[in-house]
């Protein structure tokens, strides 16, 4: 036995480590879960328990006579037929639709930009597309109500000016689609951030290879850059079906801009605030966020599995 090697009788070695017996294993093995103990509560308390109470209210109704009672699933009845309920969901659909295809096709063409090389001021422009994220979504709102105000908006007085006739970018048919380019200049950016991200993890060793072949920059983004960009599509998109559904500060703010075009039940997680805190439907409120949840669990699903398929096959 060597001295480098040889232990003492105390179990430390004489090069001055040591060594773990079966009570150091121990040891360390319960140190895990007490690294993991802070989230778990708070994971408890601020979601958990928190969803398991709505639940709870879900299934109850205040009534003026007799007070609270028990009625189960008839609230959840009720709402599936509610004609306010139904017409947010079908409306925020409809923004998903129109908008999200344009903001990731957005957030695509910026990124293959940047990635390629050849813009100049590169960190500048990154740096501009992803400044308006930074915007809280409330400001944002407001800026553009500034811009689409119909009276004192520049839009319209640059028309006047020049003998045109007035954008009314809030009225019913425009509506839709004025929310739909604040929330795309708000989150093209961070769509941009993820998949230039992404583009920045690819080897170079297979843009060598391509240039070797006589693959061009077309070539090379077709056949290399998309499809190594599936993953980050696919979580930008669960994204973006998460916040279409949960649409609510913009046409909240926008509300009191054009009361006559967006109502308290514009969006369905609008209608749910507006039960919640202007109707004192708690009951009722929570009962609409659990479908709404259900509706938002169910559109995610069905990408995640139309792109599992496409993939497949």
């Amino acid at each position: 036995m060597t001295a480098t090697t040889a232990a003492s009788p105390k179990g430390r070695r004489r090069d001055g480590s040591t060594r773990l017996g079966r009570g150091g294993k121990s040891r360390h093995r319960a140190a895990g879960p007490l690294f993991v103990a802070p989230f778990m509560v708070l994971f408890l308390l601020l979601f958990l328990a928190p969803l398991g109470y709505a639940a709870y209210l879900s299934l109850f109704q205040e009534r003026l006579i007799g007070g609270t009672a028990f009625v189960g699933l008839d609230n959840y009845a009720q709402a599936l037929s509610d004609p306010q309920f139904l017409h947010g969901i079908g409306r925020v659909a409809l923004f998903f639709a129109i908008q999200v295809p344009v903001m990731l096709l957005l957030a695509l063409v910026f990124a293959l930009a940047l990635d390629s090389g050849l813009l100049r001021l590169a960190r500048v422009i990154r740096l501009g597309i992803f400044v308006p994220y930074a915007v809280p979504s409330v400001v944002a709102a407001l800026m553009w109500g500034y811009l689409y105000g119909p009276d004192f908006g520049p839009f319209a007085q640059l028309s006047r000016n020049l003998s045109l006739p007035v954008p009314h970018f809030l009225s019913d048919g425009w509506m839709l689609g004025s929310l739909a380019n604040i929330v795309t200049w708000e989150f093209v950016g961070y769509n941009m951030i993820i998949l230039y991200a992404a583009l920045r993890t690819i080897p170079e060793e297979l843009y060598e290879a391509a240039a070797m072949d006589g693959a061009g920059a077309w070539r090379i983004a077709w056949s290399i850059k998309l499809p190594a960009l599936r993953p980050a599509l696919m979580l930008t998109l669960l994204f973006s079906v998460i916040g279409s559904f949960q649409l609510f500060n913009e046409p909240k703010l926008l509300m009191t801009i054009a009361p006559d075009v967006i109502s308290s039940s514009y969006t369905a997680n609008l209608y749910a605030y507006t039960l919640a805190f202007t109707g004192q439907q708690v009951n009722y409120a929570a009962t609409v966020s659990f479908l709404l949840g259900l509706v938002i669990v169910i559109a995610s699903y069905a990408v995640l599995l139309t792109a599992n398929r496409r993939r497949s096959s």
